[in-house]
């Protein structure tokens, strides 16, 4: 039987307009996912935005689906779920997953790239794939054509462990000449790694949601070829903004492949010619972090929603506090006569409306409109 709580979750993070974040502060707010639901008609009063979760019956069948599909689902405070991903401001609140699960919480090495590789890029790619692997850390990558592909062969063919991260569903292989090597992936001791419903086709906008979950699951990430604007430089940008070791292999100015990885090598990344090079700026051992510091509690706890009693004026007087210029939330709670819960309240209902938007940092600032 599935768990009431779990089909809340689900149905949460599958409501437009409730993104990553805001679900994380939902459920930081109501201390559930049944109790965050119960809150949305309230919060769609104030906030003038409507939120319509999809029917039960609707996620129901999609839990069913890839239990027959033989994966299962992480939410975001399970302890199967991946401890550095957690870190992000912005972590997917619920993982579909095909594999070995556990496989997400081994230190893991980013291996990406350009989709139109050249021979000697792919080359690389495997050859790096397979000594990382054999340093005894996990492939990652985005199973992508080109350098993607060829990380997950290397990582394969050394017996190795390696995580695709689709931007699609975990039904809809992409590309799809890539679909036997997903399933390799999930055979073969690997895991493959979705955050899009069943169903959902990868399209462009798909992409940096994929990408930043790359770039969370690792502790150091490797580009080997990458045009400018790419989204292998997307990937490292984010990995950067998380704290990630970034690597980059050089390649011929010749080549615009490789004009992303030598620009990431002149701002600081460390120069890679082979696993060695990546293995030893890497913690030594597993990195001991708190879990969901941030995080909500457990699915297996539906306490009191928090109830949202302050009066219209108070949220009209913290908007006045909050201008372009981002803002401490403890600065808004110092220049208020509010408690910090009230404040945060009511920062939950301007996010909802449109009107603010919150930031890493535990910042604010005022929408643009």
């Amino acid at each position: 039987m599935i768990p009431a709580e779990a089909l809340a979750r689900l149905r949460l993070s599958r409501t437009e307009g409730i993104g990553p974040a805001t679900f994380r502060r939902l459920i930081a707010r109501h201390g559930s996912g049944a109790a965050a639901l119960a809150a949305l008609p309230a919060h769609a009063a104030r906030s003038g935005r409507a939120f319509t979760p999809p029917p039960l019956a609707e996620v129901e069948r999609e839990m069913v689906a890839v239990a027959r599909m033989g994966g299962s689902f992480l939410f975001l405070d399970d302890p199967a779920y991946p401890p550095l991903l957690a870190l992000l401001e912005d972590p997917p609140p619920v993982l579909a997953v095909l594999g070995d699960p556990s496989v997400l919480k081994r230190r893991q090495v980013g291996v990406v790239g350009a989709r139109s590789a050249s021979a000697a890029g792919r080359r690389i790619a495997e050859e790096l794939a397979a000594g990382l692997c054999m340093g005894g850390v996990a492939v990652t990558s985005g199973l992508a054509r080109g350098i993607d592909a060829a990380a997950h062969l290397g990582a394969l063919g050394a017996h190795g462990r390696t995580i695709a991260v689709v931007a699609g569903g975990l039904d809809q292989p992409y590309p799809p000449e890539n679909a036997a090597l997903q399933a390799r992936i999930a055979a073969e001791g690997g895991v493959v790694v979705g955050e899009a419903p069943l169903g959902t086709a990868p399209m462009a906008r798909h992409f940096p949601r994929r990408n930043r979950i790359v770039a969370g699951l690792v502790l150091g990430l490797v580009v080997v070829e990458a045009a400018p604007r790419s989204g292998s430089l997307i990937t490292a940008r984010l990995a950067l903004e998380a704290g990630r070791e970034l690597f980059a292999v050089p390649g011929s100015p010749l080549d615009p492949r490789a004009r992303g990885g030598n620009d990431l090598l002149r701002q600081g990344a460390h120069l890679t010619e082979n696993a060695e090079d990546v293995l030893a700026n890497l913690p030594a051992q597993p990195l001991e972090l708190p879990l969901f510091s941030r995080a909500p509690r457990s699915i297996n706890h539906s306490p009191d929603p928090v109830s949202a009693s302050d009066p219209p004026e108070s949220a009209a007087q913290i908007l006045e506090l909050i201008g372009s210029v981002p803002v401490a939330v403890d600065d808004l709670v110092r220049r208020c006569q509010l408690s910090a819960p009230s404040v945060q309240a009511i920062l939950l209902d301007l996010e909802l409306s449109g009107l603010v938007e919150c930031l890493p940092g535990n910042r604010v600032v005022r929408s643009v409109t």
